[in-house]
């Protein structure tokens, strides 16, 4: 199997890589940059450019096209100047990938997130609900996103995930360490509810998805039970062996960000398991081993 990934500068495409090298598949990445730091084959790709996308992508021949890469700056979003760059990489972009795909008759999978969704309720967010209601523009430019595969594609699995995090890039827990050795205590929302990921898990599914022909919606990330940001925090220092004091603050008392956050990332992933996949490890964990991993 040989397989096409994006974005593979940031944090899942990077592990997907390393994913599929470690299982012996031939593997070329993509990005932005002239060149990345690891040690893979690597083509610089601007996917807005969509002569380029179909020249690059057709000359690789993949059986498989990984698509993690995305605008996923959340606030910056929001910012007049920037909404049309917001939506031609996660809309425009991932279009010209999907007719690539469909062209040469290749496999996509394309990482969403629950931001298509209003973050409102309790109740997990089914894989096959269609009550989409994205509260900000990141959520509504991957929402069109899915909706321009889904619109071109047969064969194509749509993966929403919450809460990422991995090695290659910035995350909640890097940010979370470096204030907690700076400050005896961080104020954190205890009122957004979800479970995180980590990109290394994911992206193990995301090459036995490739293997597989079981197309659809898919919500993944760690088991381990619904938390909190607040719930997240004390068990990063607890297995950091930290002392940093926790304080749980509301959304509304932490202060208004520019885009407009989901109450509700609970993700239901039982379709995994249905559909024969094996469904990541607990987030607790995940957590450690990434703690050993930095």
């Amino acid at each position: 199997m040989k397989v096409f990934v994006t974005g593979v500068g940031g944090q899942l495409g990077f592990d997907a890589m390393k994913e599929l090298a470690g299982r012996g598949y031939e593997a070329v990445g993509s990005d932005i940059f002239d060149s990345v730091p690891q040690d893979f084959k690597y083509i610089k790709l601007d996917i807005t450019d969509a002569a380029a996308v179909d020249k690059v992508i057709s000359a690789v021949k993949p059986d498989a096209v990984i698509h993690p890469a995305a605008w996923t700056a959340v606030d910056a979003a929001e910012d007049e100047e920037n909404i049309p760059k917001v939506r031609a990489i996660n809309v425009d972009g991932t279009r010209n990938i999907a007719e690539v795909c469909k062209k040469l008759g290749c496999k996509m999978i394309y990482i969403s997130t629950d931001y298509v969704f209003d973050g409102q309720g309790s109740e997990p967010w089914q894989p096959d609900c269609k009550d989409y209601a994205p509260q900000n523009v990141y959520g509504q430019s991957k929402l069109d996103g899915e909706l321009a595969v889904a619109e071109t594609l047969d064969k194509y699995f749509i993966v929403r995930i919450a809460w990422v995090f991995g090695v290659n890039g910035k995350n909640f827990i890097k940010t979370m360490l470096n204030v907690g050795k700076n400050h005896p205590e961080v104020r954190v929302v205890s009122d957004q509810i979800g479970t995180p990921t980590y990109t290394a898990d994911l992206a193990r599914l995301l090459v036995d998805m490739a293997e597989s022909e079981k197309y659809g919606y898919y919500h993944a990330t760690n088991e381990g039970g619904y938390i909190s940001w607040y719930d997240f925090t004390v068990e990063i220092y607890r297995q950091a062996g930290m002392d940093t004091k926790v304080i749980p603050v509301t959304t509304a008392e932490y202060g208004l960000s520019k885009a407009k956050r989901p109450f509700n990332s609970r993700l239901d992933k039982s379709k995994l398991k249905e559909n024969g996949f094996e469904p990541l490890p607990t987030w607790q964990d995940a957590l450690s081993r990434y703690l050993k991993e930095i």
